[in-house]
């Protein structure tokens, strides 16, 4: 297993990350994070070792600038923070060690609808999608254009946001679920609900990224 911090640059502007591959990853799933959270999450850095030991690459990084994050609206600027998700998708598909690996995204809470209208943009390139506590109502008018299997996970106890994720969940057009983690809040930090919530996702990323073939073929719009 092989961890790396780095920091991805973007336009002019670099953003920091983590990179975790396998010895034989199969699959890679990028982490599109919520409002006021970073690369450095505890949870989504449990969801995603969850996933290395499922042979699953991980990459998390930012999507904000510090000083971006500064700004609050920013946190909700789903147009911006989907553009910014799909240019780090981009830098991800230009390197070697992950060229040719199937993509998912895993997104929590406003960085769920950013995944959701990333995958709509990046059409088949995207295979698989995950929103932990997610607020894809977000993505709006995207929704039903997402092509790529998508699983909505909610905690039983985060009744306002289970609400939302129901109404999004009827625009899906594409192959869908949405599970119910009894006695979770929005943040998943009653005991168990955390690691319930990563199995789940790890047995939807092995059930539509791993089964891919290779190699992929990629026909992502540079303009």
């Amino acid at each position: 297993m092989k961890r790396e911090e780095m920091h991805i640059g973007l336009n002019d502007l670099t953003f920091p990350a983590i990179l975790t591959m396998p010895e034989d990853a199969r699959g890679v799933v990028i982490f599109a994070h919520g409002s006021g959270s970073s690369h450095l999450s505890s949870r989504n850095n449990f969801v995603a070792d969850i996933l290395n030991k499922r042979n699953m690459a991980t990459l998390l990084s930012d999507l904000l600038t510090v000083p971006e994050d500064e700004v609050y609206e920013n946190r909700f600027n789903i147009p911006l923070l989907s553009n910014r998700l799909v240019k780090t998708t981009e830098w991800a598909l230009q390197q070697t060690s992950l060229q040719y690996l199937p993509v998912g995204y895993f997104g929590a809470s406003t960085g769920a609808a950013a995944a959701l209208k990333a995958a709509a943009l990046l059409d088949d390139n995207i295979k698989a999608v995950v929103s932990r506590g997610g607020r894809p109502d977000l993505a709006n008018h995207a929704l039903e254009k997402v092509k790529a299997p998508t699983l909505l996970i909610i905690g039983s106890l985060d009744v306002q946001v289970a609400d939302l994720n129901q109404k999004a969940y009827e625009e899906l057009k594409c192959e869908k679920k949405m599970e119910i983690v009894k006695g979770a809040s929005h943040l998943f930090g009653e005991p168990g609900t955390l690691h319930r919530l990563a199995v789940l996702a790890a047995d939807w990323f092995e059930r539509h990224l791993l089964t891919v073939r290779h190699p992929v073929n990629r026909k992502i719009d540079q303009n």
